[in-house]
């Protein structure tokens, strides 16, 4: 009897450390970031948030939420109106002075690196799988990107043998304004070498480029990612506003590609894999189907 009793306080005492440590976990959180965003929702919490970026756009469920600005343009007001116990963001959130007022009014204030790369994603969904009482979500999550990665580099691979890694261009624009161009060290980098494609940019980071530069390069294949438009409106803002972009051959030969700029904020995202399978189609055209 005695055996029995204390059997039942232990599991009692279990249930009850169980539930206080995941009250101790943050109820309220707001996320600046989109890749960080949208892993929130894939480890189950989306119903936490209470508050994004405006880059934070998928799922788009989050649009619905309150917007506390760009993610590099924080106001400290905007934030704490929102009454998050964490803002969870990358080292592009900021400015530093207002995420220092975030902290010292008693808000978590957790920054992840935004580097793109397997190994920083690891930490970073482990980290965000810890916050969330979701460890083995987060596990769960990280195999599975790497399962569609191996499958993709496999396919790459393949295609490789049939036809040539495409010299290509991926361009950063607003409303067809004056694009930067990715170069390394970038997310849209990593993006277009597991696409199977070799950027022709070679500096770091996104800067603008001279029209005799783009004229030397002549990409086989131009990638544009428009912040304001979409589509064959944003295809053609970019042309009128650089004819010398459709002088390339990229252009000339139809090899013009759109991808989603918010892949390219808050590091390496869930939509990634899915997305990496239509910039490889488009590079190599005659593999596909095979």
């Amino acid at each position: 009897m005695r055996l029995s009793i204390r059997v039942a306080a232990l599991c009692v005492g279990l249930f009850a450390s169980h539930h206080a440590a995941a009250d101790e976990l943050p109820q309220r959180w707001v996320s600046a970031g989109g890749a960080l965003s949208e892993w929130v929702c894939v480890l189950g919490g989306e119903a936490k948030l209470v508050g994004v970026d405006t880059t934070s756009q998928h799922p788009a469920s989050l649009k619905a939420l309150p917007s506390i600005g760009y993610q590099r343009q924080l106001s400290a007001e905007g934030v704490l109106s929102l009454q998050p116990q964490i803002l969870v963001g990358t080292e592009e959130m900021g400015p530093p002075p207002v995420i220092s007022q975030i902290r010292s009014s008693g808000v978590t204030v957790k920054m992840f690196s935004a580097q793109p790369n397997m190994a920083t994603l690891q930490i970073n969904l482990r980290q965000l799988g810890k916050l969330l009482g979701a460890e083995e979500k987060a596990e769960q999550a990280l195999a599975t990107y790497q399962q569609a990665l191996g499958q993709q580099k496999v396919w790459v691979t393949r295609a490789q043998l049939k036809q040539p890694s495409p010299g290509v261009l991926l361009v950063l624009g607003h409303a067809g304004g004056k694009p930067l161009i990715a170069g390394k060290d970038t997310a849209a980098d990593w993006l277009l070498q597991q696409a199977g494609a070799h950027n022709l940019a070679t500096h770091s980071g996104y800067k603008p480029f001279s029209n005799e530069s783009l004229v030397s390069l002549d990409p086989d294949v131009l990638v544009f990612a428009d912040r304001a438009l979409s589509g064959s409106e944003a295809r053609a803002a970019l042309f009128k506003e650089n004819p010398i972009l459709a002088s390339t051959r990229a252009a000339r030969n139809d090899r013009v590609l759109e991808l989603d700029p918010t892949l390219l904020v808050g590091g390496l995202g869930p939509r990634l894999p899915e997305s990496l399978k239509k910039l490889s189609e488009g590079f190599y055209p005659d593999t596909v189907g095979q």
